[in-house]
């Protein structure tokens, strides 16, 4: 009697091993795919991380990701243009989930190393997918900007402060002529004509985005020629413009980043949510929501570009009057221009 209870007691506590073991590889495996860790790359183009601007925007918005969405990331600094395709082509052979390019001069790159990478996935800030180089790269997203729609706003601001100080006359120092360059400066041109009609905007372009002495060049050249406002739209280069507004104690305009901090000559910013669009796409590969062979677009509407802070001594009716475009662009009533 004993021994034929045990046969029966025997099974049961097979069974129950057999049922935990396979319940084990279960978890265990559903487990793996949940505490995946997530790779990010980014690279950068020749202005490097710490211009202040645009690249170091891009660096934030990664470090964020780290911190908030636990994934892995790494900043490649590119020196020189040569270093793009080795830059890119490293992350993608170290299978990162997701690289991306800092800007529009990584385009060509980019285009290269994806269609050799055809498995990998990979982002470009500033630059369509529907632009050439890209063709059929649907591995590729581009994460581009509606500038033109803040730097509207700025430049009315800009108008009226200068009318403000005695002269119709701002400027905008570019880095090299290219459409993400421009599609601010047309913005900017178009808001100032129509709140201060007759308002002369210079326009002027360094060629560089690096070297401060050529930006401060052009830009003390404007402001010898009248101009109250300096728009910088040059990254690093940049800088040099904002230092010749500071200099000759005219006002000016920050861009990418909130450039506030560089001292009270700043007027405002024409933010460019470098940050989010880096976040929001480690964000997208990790929800596996990641589309390629499409443009997210970063627009006033879902707070991909903004205003800055604008300094505390410009008129309230002058910023309630900057502040009354917005609705106006996001309803489509006013559609400022994207090209010169």
């Amino acid at each position: 009697m004993r021994a034929r209870r045990l046969i029966p007691l025997a099974l049961v506590a097979g069974v129950a091993t057999i049922v935990a073991a396979a319940a084990g590889l279960a978890g265990s495996g559903s487990g793996d795919a949940a505490t995946k860790t997530y790779k990010v790359g980014l690279v950068s183009d020749v202005g490097r991380f710490n211009d202040r601007s645009f690249n170091q925007s891009a660096l934030e918005g990664l470090r964020r990701a780290q911190r908030t969405l636990g994934i892995q990331g790494r900043a490649v600094e590119s020196r020189q243009t040569s270093d793009y395709i080795p830059n890119l082509s490293s992350l993608a052979r170290q299978r990162y989930d997701v690289t991306i390019s800092v800007g529009f001069l990584l385009a060509e790159a980019t285009n290269t190393v994806a269609t050799r990478f055809r498995n990998s996935k990979f982002a470009i800030i500033d630059y369509s997918v529907k632009a050439p180089p890209f063709k059929s790269n649907r591995n590729v997203q581009g994460l581009t900007f509606a500038t033109n729609e803040n730097s509207y706003m700025i430049g009315c601001l800009a108008a009226l402060m200068a009318n403000r100080a005695g002269a119709k006359n701002i400027s905008a120092v570019g880095g090299i002529k290219l459409p993400t360059v421009d599609i601010f400066i047309a913005g900017y041109r178009a808001g100032a004509r129509r709140c201060v009609p007759g308002t002369t905007v210079q326009i002027g372009y360094s060629q560089d985005f690096v070297a401060q002495d050529k930006c401060k060049e052009i830009a003390l050249n404007q402001i010898a020629q009248g101009s109250k406002v300096v728009f910088q739209v040059a990254g690093g280069c940049g800088l040099g413009a904002l230092d010749a507004a500071k200099e000759r104690r005219v006002w000016g305009v920050g861009v990418d980043r909130d450039q506030r901090f560089l001292g009270r000559h700043i007027l405002t910013s024409a933010v460019k949510r470098v940050d989010q669009s880096v976040y929001l796409t480690a964000k997208a590969v990790k929800e596996g929501k990641f589309r390629g062979g499409t443009d997210a677009v970063f627009n006033l509407k879902n707070n991909g570009v903004a205003i800055g802070r604008t300094d505390s001594r410009v008129p309230r009716a002058f910023t309630r009057r900057m502040n009354a475009l917005r609705p106006l662009i996001i309803s489509g009533r006013i559609k400022p221009p994207k090209k010169l």
